[in-house]
């Protein structure tokens, strides 16, 4: 097996990283890497799966602990010392060169690794090496993955292809109201596990692109919408966008920057709950840019006769 290189050059960060940048990290690699985008590249689809189990090891508190340590390897599999012996929570260096020291029999200590499959054999012992089948079973480690979809889609729902390190390549669904960071577990889709134990997880991270113009607040949508000063003054029928495309919206004569306008059932669908979500329009007022002459001669002639202090509710003197 090809030694596997250490999990910080991989995403390319220093020992004391924190994990949110070890996090940040792994996002703009696995963004830059990832086979989706680079179909048919063999050499990416291999950096891809080494970045992922860089990170699958490192955003493990538990297990960046140990590897850092020397308890395990990159790959997290157990790291013995020749000089060293493990026993229980305690690791004791043994003098001399004798790996076992203390005359320790080796077969002792692989009885402690593998099970009671490797004892020592002879009067009064247990199953010898041809025994009872040997090894602990052992969960296999989560693998983290990401997939990246629009703001639209995280709303709405979509499936995505996502290419695993086992070289399985599976559609996972997005489901409807998604929330940026929100993850999803595949049972059974990350490493294997040892002596026969059950294979970890893949852990899906969605990531939301921001739309340039709608956002949301739980289930409801919101949008702030730029209106001119005849459609306000006057009242008109203008276009919208929604999550389900382009609507006509009635802005009513006299409307104002502030003005707050309901489109019933155009928000977010929660299954579970049964509840449909609306999407919500703020008017701004904007004026002409740059200003319309004929427009400012006719405000000079009205406010001579016409005043009204807008900042009166706010008892501004």
């Amino acid at each position: 097996m090809a030694n596997l290189r250490d999990p910080y050059q991989v995403l390319g960060v220093g020992r004391d990283t924190s994990a949110d940048d070890i996090k940040q990290a792994y996002r703009r690699l696995a963004k830059q890497y990832h086979p989706d985008l680079n179909p048919g590249r063999s050499d990416i689809e291999h950096r891809f799966k080494e970045i992922s189990s860089a990170y699958g090891l490192l955003s493990d508190p538990v297990k960046r602990a140990r590897f850092d340590k020397g308890e395990i390897d990159a790959g997290g599999n157990e790291r013995f010392d020749r000089n060293f012996r493990r026993h229980g929570a305690r690791t004791q260096r043994r003098p001399g060169g004798d790996p076992f020291g203390g005359g320790i029999n080796a077969e002792d200590i692989f009885a402690d690794l593998f099970g009671a499959g490797r004892r020592r054999t002879g009067p009064g012992a247990g199953p010898g090496v041809g025994g009872a089948a040997g090894g602990t079973k052992t969960r296999g480690g989560d693998i983290n993955y990401s997939v990246t979809v629009s703001f639209v889609e995280a709303a709405q729902g979509v499936k995505r292809r996502v290419s695993l390190s086992n070289g399985k390549s599976i559609d996972v669904t997005v489901p409807p109201g998604t929330i940026d960071q929100q993850k999803l577990r595949l049972r059974g889709q990350g490493l294997d596990g040892a002596a026969g134990g059950p294979a970890g997880d893949a852990i899906i991270e969605i990531h939301v692109e921001s739309h340039p113009l709608l956002s949301r607040s739980g289930l409801d949508i919101n949008l702030e919408i730029p209106v001119s000063l005849p459609e306000a003054v006057l009242g008109a029928t203008i276009k919208v966008p929604t999550l389900g495309g382009t609507v006509a919206l009635k802005v009513p004569p006299g409307s104002n920057t502030g003005t707050l306008l309901r489109l019933k059932g155009k928000g977010i669908h929660d299954e579970k709950k049964k509840l449909q979500g609306d999407q919500y329009v703020t008017l701004k007022l904007v004026l002409p840019d740059p200003p319309d002459p004929e427009l400012t001669q006719f405000i000079e002639k009205w406010a001579k006769h016409r005043t009204y202090d807008p900042r009166k509710k706010l008892g501004i003197g």
